[in-house]
């Protein structure tokens, strides 16, 4: 069972590897070091949000609304 995990966690980290390498090649050569992090910490908070979104794991507008209504107090 371990031999499984390991396998499924070096082909998961593999395909992390390569999607962060596709970020980093399409961003234009002058890109800074800050502009390229921001580009990988946004992808990554889409494809959080498109995975929660698939989970169920979501809130209604309205509830969103409350919520950051109490943020602001």
């Amino acid at each position: 069972m371990g031999d499984i995990v390991s396998v499924e966690v070096e082909v998961l980290m593999s395909s992390v590897k390569d999607e962060m390498t596709r970020i980093i090649r399409e961003q234009p050569d002058d890109s800074s070091f800050d502009e390229i992090l921001r580009e990988l910490a946004l992808a990554r908070m889409i494809d959080r949000g498109l995975r929660d979104s698939e989970a169920g794991r979501t809130i209604s507008d309205d509830e969103m609304k409350r919520q950051m209504n109490q943020w602001r107090k």
